[in-house]
């Protein structure tokens, strides 16, 4: 062989050895993420010939297949769609899936290695494959209170049990129809999917785990907290000037409106929470310092990552702070503290749960297609924030907050309610955002903790959000029947 017709031969031998090696790089090795990748189409057309499982709350579907006389076998539709968008999510030929669509995908679609035996006993029988059950811990008269009272503003709603962790409700408004986007039409899904994309907020984004924003007031509750491990107690005379000025600057720090919280410039820390007195906490932060902050924060779940439940939620954070002006800032809920709205329940809930923060779930229980239970949820302890005695003392502060200050609108007839309002400030031509976060039950029995955000609008978090959570919370307990 000439040396022309070498270099050819060699150049097609190594051509064919590249396609070779990328044809097994892309079948074994990266056939997994292939798989999984929810743009992919081909799987989602195959899983369309099985019927798929539903997602179930108290027994009745919020997502479920249909038999359907097209190409593709099942339709996936939404019963109450825009009331359990938030966490069904979608399962969408073009888009693929998202929610609990996504985070539960291989028990619905039948795939899960726990299913394995039913797979096998499907292929002996010859009967029709299909997707197991997912049962959330969704209370449905507090979920359609939350999108009911939240009314299409801008915002979010979560509750929690406070003694298991299970989610309650959880509303992300605007809501949108999953329905439109789980339809075999893929012109109309991807025309419905362009009119949410000109929406702001995108209503697919759940933003009671996926945004963060300035807690305001709320965080008053973690700054309490540290000065009561500290050896504060409720009736502690804190400072409580009309104007702080912030250390190291000429800046001051005022009061909501430029109130004064005290004629005598000092109050207890009950009455600076009762009121939400700014320059009281301000102070009182620089005075306990940066570390007791911060570990305060850490011991509720700020500043520890983020988690599934089993959606992903996005880390809470104090962010970094730069000497005691900052400090100041940071210790009323500005500065650079973002949290989730579930970071907001999970404070009350802690609190609530005599200092015990349970992690939240969402998922009851995985069932099998013939309804046998696959895997059961079973509560466990994230930690132990605070002490049971300085739980009690903040529940106390917590209530004086509700039946005497700013969370008045919160109040239930029959009920002991304990919450703290929350307005944080965003941008100089933007309104505030709004914040209120608190807990109800029989006395000595918180059975609900919730959290309420309003982006925007004109009022404070006692005007807009504590009634949003009293609605949340008075339907929760009157369909408990007051137990």
């Amino acid at each position: 062989m000439n040396s022309p017709l070498r270099k050819v031969a060699i150049s097609v031998l190594v051509l064919f050895t590249l396609l070779i090696l990328n044809a097994n790089y892309i079948q074994v090795v990266r056939s997994s993420e292939l798989r999984a990748n929810p743009s992919n189409t081909r799987i989602l057309a195959e899983e369309y010939d099985r019927e798929r499982g539903a997602i179930v709350v108290a027994g009745n579907p919020v997502a479920q297949s249909v038999a359907t006389d097209d190409t593709l076998t099942y339709l996936r539709q939404y019963p109450n769609a825009e009331v359990y968008s938030t966490v069904t999510g979608y399962y969408s030929l073009v888009y693929g899936n998202s929610g609990i669509e996504r985070a539960e995908n291989d028990i619905l679609s039948g795939s899960d290695d726990r299913l394995a035996f039913r797979r096998i006993a499907d292929l002996f029988t010859g009967r029709d494959p299909s997707g197991g059950n997912v049962e959330l811990t969704l209370d449905p008269a507090a979920q359609q209170a939350a999108y009911d009272a939240l009314g299409g503003v801008d915002g979010a709603v979560v509750a929690l049990d406070p003694s298991t962790g299970a989610v309650l409700a959880m509303v992300s408004s605007p809501g949108y129809d999953p329905n439109q986007l789980s339809s075999h039409d893929p012109a109309a899904i991807r025309a419905y999917s362009d009119q949410l994309s000109a929406m702001d907020p995108d209503p697919r984004t759940n933003a009671t785990i996926s945004e963060r924003h300035s807690p305001g007031s709320v965080f008053k509750l973690i700054t309490s907290a540290a000065a009561l491990e500290d050896g504060y107690t409720p009736d502690t005379v804190v400072p409580a000037p009309q104007q702080y000025v912030l250390p190291g600057t000429s800046r001051p720090l005022n009061n909501y409106n430029g109130e004064s919280c005290s004629g005598s410039g000092e109050q207890p820390l009950i009455d600076a929470l009762t009121i939400s007195c700014n320059t009281a906490f301000a102070e009182l932060g620089v005075q306990l310092g940066e570390d007791r902050i911060r570990s305060a924060a850490e011991a509720f779940g700020i500043d520890q990552g983020q988690f599934d439940m089993p959606l992903t939620v996005a880390e809470s954070t104090v962010g970094d702070i730069d000497g005691d002006a900052q400090l100041a800032v940071a210790s009323i809920g500005q500065q650079n503290v973002q949290i989730t709205p579930l970071q907001g329940a999970m404070i009350a809930a802690a609190i609530a749960n005599d200092g015990t923060l349970m992690t939240p779930y969402l998922v009851d229980q995985l069932q099998a297609p013939d309804l046998s239970v696959v895997d059961q949820t079973e509560p466990t302890e994230m930690g132990e924030p605070v002490s049971a005695e300085v739980a009690g003392q903040l529940q106390q502060m917590m209530v004086s907050v509700v039946e005497n200050g700013s969370g008045r609108r919160a109040q239930i007839d029959g009920y002991t309610v304990g919450g703290k309002t929350g307005t944080a400030q965003t941008t100089a031509d933007s309104d505030d955002n709004q914040w209120f976060v608190g807990y109800a039950g029989p006395d000595g029995d918180p059975q609900i903790a919730v959290a309420v955000f309003i982006q925007g609008g004109q009022g404070t978090g006692g005007d807009l959000s504590a009634p949003v959570a009293q609605q949340v919370m008075s339907a929760y307990l009157a369909a408990r029947g007051g137990n």
